[in-house]
């Protein structure tokens, strides 16, 4: 592979990666476990497991990425989390 192909792939790998945003749900002391779970299975299309690890998360530790991918995308998400009462943001 040559210095060319190497520099190309990395800049592709980096254009990549600059194009990836996250949902962030913050701790709130309003919604329950329950609700927090159910919105991001609804929501963001989580497994049972994965609903329930990042709500434990954002319980302990204020906050956890629950979503990644290009704004564009992300956005609807976290408008319909915001709209059930949680607190999220895109960054």
């Amino acid at each position: 592979m040559s210095t060319k192909t190497k520099k190309q792939d990395q800049v592709d790998t980096l254009e990549q990666e600059t194009n990836q945003y996250e949902i962030v749900l913050f701790n709130d002391d309003v919604n329950t476990f329950d609700f927090v779970i159910d919105s991001l299975i609804e929501v963001c299309e989580h497994t049972l497991e994965q609903a329930e690890q990042c709500t434990i998360l954002v319980h302990y530790k204020g906050k956890c990425t629950v979503k990644t991918g290009e704004y564009n995308e992300l956005k609807s998400r976290c408008t319909k989390l915001l709209s059930k009462g949680l607190s999220a943001e895109i960054v």
